[in-house]
Parts: structure tokens; C-alpha cells; sequence
């Protein structure tokens, strides 16, 4: 079966239209060193059966651990089966961008209650349709604070995710900002002593992330005042959307930026994406922020409806001056977190209280064992650091039972070396972990 979309008479007539008499004058601008001057070095074609054979014996070479204790960004959630059944639906699995929006009113609803549920939780007055991922939010955030105030510099906790630390400085490079990294304290919480010193009147933001890298929750009321009181920006940060369900709303307590990754509401771990940007703010920086905004409205019968209200996209020819490079959205996994959430309600508060419940059993179980021990004092969510003999052998016999370690944490922070980093959600059940200690203490 052909796949190519064009007959040869419709390309020649789309030739003559453009004016070229060869395909390949479409791609005289490119150097003729990086032209493919033969023939790919591909299989023999196959048919679907044999397809479907071959991908299945490739898929057969993954090793599906049934337990995990990592976490660090990628958490593994019990995902209700309702989410897939509506993702699943035709109307919604080749949802992009909706083009004539106003058409296309069951996304923008979707997208509309997304917006509601994350204000709702973030406790900020707006929130965006949905970005790339935690990173590019932050990042987006950053930027965002540094040209609302023409301002240059960037204060970051050392505790914030290294990889979001590492899109941040592509963000900072691309626009001549400086970044700043504060210290953790003993706690594990932002050194505010630290923090105060490295914040001044050319400091457009302080970003601090809670629960932190190390999983240690910090108090984002006694941080904001700091670089309040020097005129910026407070953005508040998170890995673990759980979290949002037990801890007081970032936005409550003044972080003017509430940014993260959603991936935890809803969507699987998934060989490292795709994800799901959250990025909420006070109403003042509704004009301001990257993506869309979809609202509510009335039409002139009186019947509610949905529209596209914002969108500070590049494709409508802003260029320059365009707020943001997000030229898209991550829609799908909105509307599983949508209907993730709406499934769960009120029952979110419990499942960060099982996360929190079964991560303390698993750390206070690890701590009885001889040369383990808490790397932090500060209170901790669903994630902590844990010191231990020998981190890389203790993975090695996890791996050998079916079982994901730790996050050998000592390779981005070598003050840490020799620790590990845990990870309990709902997913880990009381015999797993009792397993997991049996083997580590043998």
C-alpha cells in the first residue's frame, strides 16, 4: 500500500503553481554536505502481522518492575480507570490546539475546569491551559518576572530540581539574566539567611520548590516577604502534584507564581514524558502569562459557553513581542488531569495523606537498620533522603528482586554522596515495603 499522500500529477501541478520544475529546488538552501546521496540502510518491508510480531519481541526486552521507590520528578500514581475510558474518546485523543476554537466547546470545556480545579488548588487567581512541563514553567515564570520589572538577576534554591535548574539557566543564557543558586540549611530547607543575602533590588524573582528535590516541605510564607520586601517576584514551585491535595495553596501563601508538573494527576510514567506544565498566577499577570486562557461566557440566547479568551502565542505573528516561546499545550494530559481530579474530589486530601503515611513507614523502617539515617531534619511529604552504607549495592539488590531503588542523589549534589533518595506513594502496599526492608536488612 502507498502511504505517500500526493499523486505524481499533483505534485506537478503544485510545481508549476509555485514555479519549480524539480523537488529537490525546494532544498537548494540546504548544504550539499548534509544531502543523503544514497539509499537508507533500512529492513525489508513487512507485513502487519509480522509488524506486530516484531514490536512485541521488542517490547518483551522492557524489565516492568512492579515495584518502585523512586520518585524525582516521575511519580507512580494509581491512575482511575475512568481517565483513560474519556481520553480514550475520539472526540479527545487528537485534541491539538482547538482552531476555531468556539466550535470545539467540549475541549474548552474540559480545558475551562482544568483551569478552575488547578486555581482552586495552587490558591492562585488564574491559571493557564496547560504547558510543556514543570521545567518550562518555571523557567516561563522566571523570565516572565525578570521583564515585568526589567530586572536581571534570578535567585534559585540549591533545592529546587537540578534538571528544572538547568532549563532555567538555557532561559537565563538566551536572555543575559544571572542566575543565583542559595544553599540548603540541615534541615533541608532553604538557608534564609542565605536567601536574604543574595536577594536585592535587582533581583526580579526567588524561586524555592515544596516539597523540595529532597522532599523536605518549605514554608513559602516566611520566604515570600524577603524578596517582597526588595520589590520581586515570589515563584513557587513543585515536582509532586499530590501535594497540592494536604499542603496550604502556594498562592495563599504569598507566591505571586505557582509552576510545577502535573504528570501526577493522572497521567502514567512514561519513558520520560509527555507532561504536563501547571503555571498559575495572581490576576495581575493575566495579560502577561504564556499559553491560553479559556473562560466562560454567555451567547445571546442566555446559553453558557466557552471561547478562548487569551492567548499570547508567537502564531499570531507577535514575533518580538510575543511574552512566551509556548506555542502550544499540553491538552490531553490537561483533560486527564481533569477528569483525574474531578474523579477524585475531596478524596485528593487522602491520598496525600496515604502518600505521607506510607513514605514515614518505609523511612522510619530504613532508619532502624544499622548506617541508615535521614540526610535532613525538615518535614517531609511523600520523598526523603536517606544516608546509607553502600547505595549502589543496595540498588543492585533491588534490581535483582524486580524492584526500582532509590535515586542515588550524590550525583548532582556531592555533599550527599552516599545517599539515596525514597519515594512511597499509594502504590507501595505495607508487604512491599516490608519486603523491601527484609532484603535490605539480609
Amino acid at each position: 500500500m502507498d502511504y505517500v499522500p500526493h499523486t505524481e500529477d499533483d505534485r506537478k501541478q503544485m510545481m508549476k503553481v509555485i514555479g519549480v520544475d524539480d523537488l529537490q529546488e525546494l532544498f537548494c538552501d540546504i548544504p550539499d554536505k548534509f544531502l543523503l546521496k544514497r539509499l537508507l540502510d533500512l529492513p525489508k518491508p513487512q507485513s502487519e502481522q509480522e509488524i506486530i510480531r516484531t514490536m512485541k519481541d521488542v517490547g518483551a526486552l522492557n524489565a516492568m518492575a512492579s515495584i518502585t521507590l523512586m520518585g524525582a520528578g516521575a511519580y507512580h500514581h494509581y491512575i482511575p480507570s475512568v481517565v483513560k475510558h474519556v481520553t480514550s474518546r475520539s472526540e479527545f485523543y487528537t485534541a491539538y490546539t482547538p482552531y476555531q476554537a468556539e466550535i470545539s466547546q467540549g475541549i474548552l470545556q474540559a480545558i475551562y475546569e482544568y483551569q478552575s480545579m488547578i486555581a482552586s488548588l495552587t490558591g492562585a487567581q488564574v491559571a493557564n491551559a496547560s504547558m510543556y512541563d514543570g521545567a518550562t514553567a518555571m523557567a516561563e515564570a522566571a523570565v516572565l518576572s525578570a521583564k515585568t520589572l526589567n530586572r536581571t538577576k534570578i535567585v534559585v534554591g540549591a533545592s529546587v530540581h537540578p534538571q528544572y535548574r538547568q532549563v532555567l539557566q538555557t532561559y537565563a543564557w538566551a536572555n543575559s539574566y544571572d542566575v543565583v543558586a542559595v544553599p540548603y540549611d540541615r534541615s533541608g530547607q532553604l538557608d534564609r539567611t542565605a536567601l536574604a543575602a543574595a536577594t536585592d533590588k535587582n533581583t526580579a524573582a526567588v524561586i524555592v520548590q515544596s516539597p523540595n528535590f529532597f522532599g523536605i516541605i518549605e514554608d513559602i510564607a516566611a520566604i515570600a516577604p524577603i524578596i517582597h520586601e526588595n520589590g520581586g517576584f515570589l515563584i513557587a514551585c513543585f515536582t509532586e502534584a499530590t501535594s497540592l491535595g494536604i499542603l496550604k495553596p502556594a498562592g495563599e501563601a504569598g507566591a505571586d507564581f505557582v509552576v510545577g508538573e502535573g504528570q501526577s494527576f493522572g497521567n502514567p510514567v512514561n519513558y520520560g514524558g509527555p507532561y504536563l506544565g501547571i503555571f498559575a498566577a495572581s490576576e495581575k499577570f493575566l495579560r502577561k502569562i504564556p499559553g491560553r486562557l479559556v473562560g466562560a461566557t454567555l451567547d445571546e440566547d442566555g446559553n453558557r459557553g466557552f471561547v478562548l479568551t487569551l492567548q499570547t502565542r508567537e502564531q499570531h505573528i507577535r514575533r518580538e513581542k510575543a511574552t512566551s516561546n509556548i506555542c502550544t499545550n499540553e491538552a490531553l494530559c490537561a483533560l486527564a488531569a481533569a477528569v483525574y481530579l474531578a474523579s477524585l474530589g475531596k478524596n485528593l486530601k487522602k491520598l496525600a495523606e496515604l502518600n505521607i503515611r506510607k513514605a514515614h513507614y518505609l523511612k522510619d523502617q530504613l532508619g532502624r537498620m544499622a548506617g541508615w539515617q535521614a540526610a535532613f531534619s525538615g518535614p517531609t511529604f511523600n520523598e526523603f533522603v536517606m544516608a546509607c552504607p553502600d547505595p549502589q549495592g543496595f540498588n543492585k539488590k533491588m534490581q535483582a528482586l524486580g524492584i526500582i531503588g532509590g535515586y542515588d542523589i550524590g550525583n548532582d549534589y556531592p555533599d550527599l554522596k552516599n545517599c539515596l533518595l525514597f519515594c512511597a506513594t499509594e502504590m507501595l502496599s505495607k508487604d512491599d515495603i516490608d519486603k523491601v526492608i527484609a532484603a535490605a536488612g539480609s
